[in-house]
This record gives C-alpha cells, structure tokens and sequence, in this order.
C-alpha cells in the first residue's frame, strides 16, 4: 500500500472513528477545529524545517502537492494522529466520569 493511500486510509478511520464508534463528536465542534488549527501551525513550522532542509528525504512515493514544504500526506496523517488522541482522550474522560457519577 502507498504512503498516499495508507494516509487517506488513516482519515477515513480517523472520522469514522469520532464519528460512528466511540461517537464523540469532536468533528462537528469549533473547539476542535480552534485546537487543531494550533496543532497544524506547529505542525506545518516542524515538518517545513525538516523537509525544506532535506533533513528527511525519500518523498518519491507521494502525490507531489506540498503546503510549506510539508507533502500533503504528512498533514493527513497528522490530522488522523491529533485527531485520535483528542477521541480517545475525550471518550475515556467521559467513561471515568460516568465511572464517578455512578458511586455511592
């Protein structure tokens, strides 16, 4: 599988994820949106240096459109990373406090 396909594979999940399994809905909220928009900033400024600099090299298997240096598959699979901590983080925080309200 490429390195384009497995990163369009990761949002596809990523999404279906938040949305259809653990249902947390993070997608559908300006929260989110604000706190990813802080992520791709630092995001896009780290993997500029890195790849402007030829740091890191070998992006012979990606489609060719970049933002800031940064080929468009690294800002897929940093969107399905961010974007799953912040699931799983939101998803666990609402079971413990169900955990809580549930004592006696």
């Amino acid at each position: 599988m490429t390195y384009t396909a497995l990163a369009l594979l990761a949002v596809a999940a990523t999404v279906a994820l938040d949305l259809a399994v653990v249902r947390t809905r993070l997608l559908l909220t300006a929260d989110y949106w604000i706190a990813y928009a802080v992520v791709v900033v630092f995001q896009l400024a780290v993997n500029g240096v890195l790849t402007c600099n030829d740091i890191v090299t070998g992006y012979r298997t990606v489609l060719g459109p970049r933002v800031a240096c940064a080929p468009v598959e690294d800002l897929l699979f940093g969107f399905a990373m961010v974007t799953q901590t912040l699931v799983w983080w939101v998803a666990l925080g609402r079971r413990a406090a169900a955990r809580r309200r549930s004592r006696p």
